[in-house]
C-alpha cells in the first residue's frame, strides 16, 4: 500500500479552509438583515426584491457540480483561490450597487464565486487528512465555523446597520478574503486529479439549466401558484437534468461519475442532508421574522438570541467523529435528526407571546443535533468516494443543502404564508397586511392607535401559528428521516486507516 504523506502545516492551512467557510456563511446571514434599508434605498419593485434575494442561490445550485468537478480537475488550491477573490471584489459591487438591476447582476456572480468555496474546501480537507480520526475532527471544524458564521453574521450585521449604511455589512469579507488569499497561496497544498479528463462544457450548461429550472420553479409554486412560467421552467428543468444524466453515462470521463450513487452510504447520506434541510428551512427561513416583528427584538437582540443554535451546533461537530466510532455512524446521525425533529415538536406550542427559555432550549437541541448530523453524513460522503473525486463528491452534497432549502421554504413556507394571510383584521385593513408580516407593521403605521394595535395583534398570532404549523410539519419530516436512515446506513462506519 502507498504511504501517505503527514503534512505538518495541515492544521494551518485548515485554518485557512475555515475562513472560506466563514466568507461563505456570513454572507448568507447578511442580505436579510440589510434588505429593509437597501430596500428604501433602492427603491426595487416587487419583483426585483425577490430576484435580489433569489440570484445567488439560483446561479450558486446552478453551478456546484460544474465547479466541484472543475477544481478536481484544475487544482481545488487554484480554484479556491480565484473564488475567494472574486468573492471579496464582488462583495465591493454589493456594497456600491445604487441601482436594483445592478444589484441583481452582483448578487447572481456572487452565486459564481460561491460555488467554487464550499467544495474546493471539503475536497482539500479530504486530501490534507489522510488519517480518518483527524479528517473526522478536521470535517467538525470545518462544520462548526460555518455555524458560527451563521451566529456571528447577524450580530455582527446588526451592529454595523446600527452605525454606518447597509452596504458596510458586505465589506466585512473583504478582511477574511484577504486573509484567506495572502495565507493560503503560502500554506495550502494544491491536489487535482491525476487523470482528469476534459471539463464537458455541454454537461456544464445541462447541469446549470436543469438545477436553475427546478429551483425557481419550486420557488415559483410557493409564491405564485402554478403559473405557466414556472411549469415551463420545471419541464425545461427536468429535460435538461435528464439530458445531464444521459450524458453522464455515455462520456469516457464524465462531469460527474454517476456511480458514486450506487454506494450506499454516499447515496443515503446525501439524501439524509436534503430531507434535514427542508424540514429545517421553515425554521431558519422564518425564526428572525418572528423574533424581530412578532417579538419586538431588534437585529442585534435577534441574532443574540439565535446563539444557542450555533453553540449546540460548534460543540456536537467537534464530538460527532468520536461519538460515532464509539457507537455507530446510524446511531449518531439517527439520534441527531430524531433530537431535531422532537425540538421542533416542542416549537409547535409557541405563540406570540411564548418565553425565550423554550426557544433557547429547542435552538441548543436543534443546533447539536445538527452539528451530529451534518458532521458524520460529510464524513461519510468524502470517505466514500476515491480522493480524485472529492470535489463532485463535496458539490453533490452542497447542492442536496440547496435543493432542499429551495423545497423546505416552498412547503413550509406556503403554509405559514396560507395560514397568515387568514387571519381576521379589523375593518379597513389594507390588503398589503395580508400580504405579510411586514406589510401589516407597515399598514399599522398608518392607523389609528387602536386599529393599529389590533392589527398587529391578530397579525402577530397568525404568524406565530403558521411557524407552529410548520414546525410541526418539519418534526415530521426529520423524524421519517430519523427512521430511514436508521435501516439505510445499517452497517456503515468511519474508519480507523486511511483506505
Amino acid at each position: 500500500m502507498k504511504q501517505q504523506v503527514i503534512r505538518p502545516g495541515r492544521w494551518l492551512a485548515l485554518g485557512v479552509l475555515v475562513l472560506a467557510v466563514l466568507l461563505v456563511a456570513v454572507d448568507a446571514t447578511v442580505l436579510g438583515l440589510a434588505t429593509p434599508f437597501l430596500t428604501e434605498d433602492l427603491k426595487p419593485s416587487g419583483t426585483q426584491l425577490l430576484w435580489i434575494g433569489d440570484a445567488y442561490s439560483f446561479v450558486l445550485a446552478g453551478l456546484l457540480v460544474s465547479m466541484g468537478s472543475l477544481g478536481d480537475r484544475i487544482g481545488r488550491k487554484r480554484i479556491l483561490l480565484i473564488g475567494a477573490t472574486a468573492f471579496g471584489a464582488i462583495s465591493i459591487l454589493n456594497a456600491y450597487a445604487n441601482s436594483a438591476e445592478l444589484m441583481i447582476v452582483a448578487r447572481a456572480l456572487l452565486g459564481v464565486a460561491g460555488a467554487t468555496l464550499m467544495p474546493a474546501t471539503l475536497a482539500l480537507i479530504r486530501n490534507l487528512f489522510h488519517d480518518p480520526r483527524e479528517r473526522s475532527l478536521a470535517i467538525g471544524i470545518w462544520g462548526a465555523s460555518a455555524s458560527a458564521g451563521m451566529a456571528v453574521g447577524p450580530i455582527v450585521g446588526g451592529v454595523l446597520l446600527e452605525n454606518f449604511w447597509w452596504g458596510s455589512v458586505f465589506l466585512i469579507n473583504l478582511p477574511v478574503m484577504a486573509v484567506l488569499v495572502v495565507v493560503g497561496a503560502k500554506l495550502l497544498p494544491e491536489s487535482r486529479n491525476p487523470r482528469p479528463g476534459p471539463w464537458d462544457l455541454p454537461s456544464v450548461v445541462l447541469s446549470m439549466v436543469g438545477m436553475i429550472g427546478v429551483v425557481y420553479a419550486i420557488k415559483e409554486f410557493a409564491a405564485h401558484g402554478f403559473g405557466w412560467i414556472a411549469v415551463a421552467a420545471l419541464v425545461v428543468g427536468v429535460a435538461a437534468l435528464y439530458g445531464f444524466v444521459r450524458r453522464q453515462r455515455r462520456l469516457p470521463i464524465p462531469l460527474l461519475d454517476l456511480r458514486l450513487f450506487r454506494h450506499r452510504g454516499f447515496s443515503s447520506a446525501v439524501l439524509a442532508d436534503l430531507l434535514t434541510i427542508l424540514g429545517l428551512s421553515g425554521l431558519i427561513f422564518f425564526l428572525s421574522q418572528y423574533l424581530q416583528l412578532v417579538q419586538g427584538r431588534g437585529p442585534f437582540e435577534a441574532g443574540l438570541a439565535e446563539l444557542p443554535a450555533a453553540i449546540g451546533s460548534v460543540v456536537a461537530g467537534l464530538l460527532a467523529g468520536r461519538v460515532a466510532r464509539r457507537f455507530s455512524v446510524r446511531a449518531v446521525v439517527a439520534g441527531g435528526l430524531a433530537a431535531i425533529g422532537l425540538a421542533l415538536a416542542a416549537l409547535t406550542t409557541i405563540s406570540h407571546t411564548t418565553g425565550y427559555p423554550l426557544l433557547g432550549a429547542a435552538l441548543l437541541v436543534v443546533g447539536a443535533g445538527a452539528g451530529f448530523a451534518f458532521t458524520v453524513t460529510a464524513d461519510v460522503i468524502l470517505t466514500a468516494v476515491p480522493k480524485e473525486q472529492a470535489g463532485a463528491a463535496s458539490a453533490v452534497s452542497e447542492t442536496a443543502y440547496e435543493l432542499g432549502a429551495a423545497l423546505g421554504i416552498a412547503l413550509l413556507g406556503s403554509i405559514v404564508a396560507g395560514i397568515y394571510r387568514g387571519f381576521p383584521g379589523p375593518v379597513g385593513t389594507p390588503a398589503a397586511a395580508h400580504e405579510s408580516l411586514g406589510g401589516a407593521v407597515e399598514a399599522a403605521a398608518h392607523l389609528p392607535p387602536e386599529a393599529a394595535a389590533a392589527l398587529l395583534d391578530a397579525a402577530r398570532q397568525s404568524f406565530a401559528s403558521g411557524v407552529a404549523t410548520a414546525a410541526g410539519v418539519g418534526a415530521a419530516v426529520l423524524l421519517a428521516t430519523a427512521v430511514a436512515v436508521w435501516f439505510l446506513l445499517r452497517g456503515q462506519t468511519l474508519s480507523t486507516h486511511e483506505q
